[in-house]
């Protein structure tokens, strides 16, 4: 089930406190991880792009930049980083890594293009869940780890 923050609850933020976010824009009504809806996703990311859970007024007011690195690692904590390769902080823009800049930029493009088209997605139906495990991991493990198989080696 992707992580979804609501106006009034998360289903699965710890705590029910009101995020800054929607105080401060009431035409917010949620922010959402992006499912894995299909192969192309699933040949970079082994799952949903996360979203982190807002900051708080407190972190926001404090070290914000510190902060958002933090909300960023807590909430990727246990997962491999490389079968993740972004973030999208909520309130804020994805964050993009790879091995290399051209890897992370091209993660940023990527991001980009899986959005779009899970935003398509969802207007066709609205109903859509995500690809099965097996067939994500199908595809995420062709192209990475010690087992890859899929393109140029």
């Amino acid at each position: 089930m992707p992580r979804v923050w609501t106006r009034n609850v998360s289903s699965r933020a710890s705590g029910s406190r009101s995020p800054a976010l929607y105080r401060a824009f009431p035409s917010i009504g949620a922010v959402r991880e992006i499912p894995c809806f299909g192969t192309t996703h699933a040949d970079y990311f082994h799952g949903a792009i996360p979203v982190t859970e807002p900051l708080s007024k407190e972190e926001i007011e404090g070290e914000y930049e510190a902060n958002t690195g933090v909300a960023i690692i807590r909430r990727i904590e246990g997962l491999d980083p490389l079968s993740c390769p972004a973030i999208l902080v909520a309130g804020h823009a994805p964050f993009c890594w790879g091995k290399t800049v051209a890897e992370a930029a091209h993660n940023a493009v990527i991001v980009e293009e899986l959005a779009v088209m899970a935003w398509q997605t969802l207007t066709i139906n609205p109903g859509a869940t995500p690809i099965s495990e097996a067939l994500r991991d199908k595809h995420h493990f062709r192209k990475h780890g010690p087992t890859a198989s899929y393109g140029q080696r």
